[in-house]
């Protein structure tokens, strides 16, 4: 019944339809003259009886025949895919063949999972969205601070802030939406504070029931290129236990300037991992842990049963993405040695990493005098403790040459492509290189 709305009146077609069928009767018509063959029908031998009467040439004009119906083919074809393209052609695309490849291009790309959280994970997503629509993100969920944290308190359910961060990174939309999704409000009793995506987030959870229907819904408004999971559907609380002996429990009060953190944990101990996050690490060609923050951003997803076992069993290349600059009352004075060292020290010691990539790039000395105010500096680069650590270490220029230090996403993703091209895929359960 639907094929049969292709008729009604207003869709452009008919007429298209109608040439179509009449290109293929000219063309048959113009094959029976030319083969000088009654095949079938009635209507074969009275266009041969017809010819031999006129005196015709068979071979001109069984030819003309089937160039003209050729011609009405082709004017068919074309006129009915411009009318169906007319109408549901992207308004903000200019170029349809050229989206229409780059989409079926990126659809061939490597299946890449990354795991992590924040402004990091989100800026390295921008550059691999151009490489491959094949990504999975993996999010954390202990957020409990600001818009996410007020979320979660007052309404009980887990906390959308980088969820929406990932998901408008992965997004392949126009930038009103995308500044939409991002909006703030500074405005408001009970408004302020909160941004428009989240409160999207939370509505949508609301009437579907579901955060991951939720997360899938936004997906679909923001023409994500990707798919966004969070590590757990549980409300996790993350803490930290200090080299003094102290605990903190809160993502935002873990950041202690003047204790320095011995490990983290979450509250239930033992959260449910999400199965579809496990299975995409266990199916992905490459998997990219961070940029982030190491405590509160990744480690978080990795301490979840299940998460560690899967990077031990993956085939995927295993790449952690250490942080150009160290983090004030997390990272501090930390080497890119420490940061693998502390995944390490979580992950029970198992190995679920191959390479660890890090930038060269020196910062400028104006960036170097701000961020020491605010007591940030460059993480060094303390290569033979890294490889002793039993991970290949991967340099490059990564640095975006803005006001802030933060990788450049093109630069990144270009790099991790290229890593992952040089990969080999391992052959009886053994690792290439």
């Amino acid at each position: 019944m639907h094929k049969m709305k292709w008729l009604y009146p207003g869709m452009g077609v008919k007429r298209w339809i109608a040439l179509l069928v009449l290109g293929v009767v000219v063309i048959a018509t113009g094959l029976i003259i030319l083969w000088n063959t009654p095949m079938l029908s009635l209507y074969e031998e009275t266009i041969l009886s017809w010819v031999q009467v006129s005196e015709l040439n068979p071979f001109l004009l069984g030819s003309f025949l089937v160039a003209l119906g050729s011609l009405f083919l082709a004017l068919a074809i074309k006129g009915g895919i411009r009318s169906v393209v007319g109408a549901i052609h992207p308004s903000d695309v200019p170029n349809l063949v050229e989206h229409v490849y780059k989409s079926r291009n990126l659809q061939k790309g490597l299946r890449i999972v990354t795991i992590g959280g924040g402004t990091g994970l989100s800026t390295m997503l921008r550059g691999l969205k151009e490489y491959t629509s094949n990504i999975t993100a993996i999010v954390t969920v202990a957020d409990d601070g600001g818009s996410s944290g007020r979320i979660r308190d007052d309404l009980g359910i887990l906390p959308p802030g980088d969820v929406r961060n990932t998901l408008v990174a992965l997004a392949d939309t126009e930038p009103l939406m995308e500044e939409l999704f991002q909006y703030r409000f500074d405005w408001g009793e009970g408004l302020k504070g909160h941004s428009f995506g989240n409160l999207f987030i939370a509505a949508m959870t609301e009437i579907t029931g579901d955060f991951e229907e939720s997360i899938h819904a936004f997906s679909k408004v923001l023409a994500v290129r990707g798919r966004v999971l969070p590590s757990t559907l549980e409300s996790v609380r993350l803490g930290a236990v200090y080299e003094d002996g102290s605990t903190m429990l809160g993502e935002s009060s873990v950041p202690q300037g003047h204790k320095k953190i011995q490990k983290v944990f979450l509250e239930p101990g033992n959260p449910e991992p999400l199965p579809a996050a496990i299975e995409a690490i266990l199916d992905a060609d490459v998997v990219v842990i961070g940029p982030g923050s190491l405590y509160t951003s990744i480690i978080p997803n990795l301490i979840i049963p299940g998460f560690v076992a899967a990077l031990e069993a993956t085939q995927a290349l295993r790449i952690y993405v250490c942080n150009v600059m160290t983090q004030p009352g997390e990272t501090d004075g930390y080497t890119a040695s420490d940061h693998v060292q502390a995944l390490q020290a979580h992950t029970g010691h198992r190995r679920i990493l191959d390479y660890v990539v890090v930038n060269k790039a020196l910062i400028s000395e104006v960036q170097s005098r701000k961020y020491a105010k605010e007591r940030a500096h460059p993480v060094r680069v303390d290569e033979e403790r890294l490889e002793r650590l039993g991970v290949k270490v991967h340099r490059g220029s990564f640095l975006d040459h803005q006001d802030l230090v933060r990788h450049d996403s093109h630069r990144l993703a270009a790099e991790l492509m290229g890593l992952a091209s040089l990969y080999a895929k391992p052959k009886n359960g053994e690792r290439a290189g």
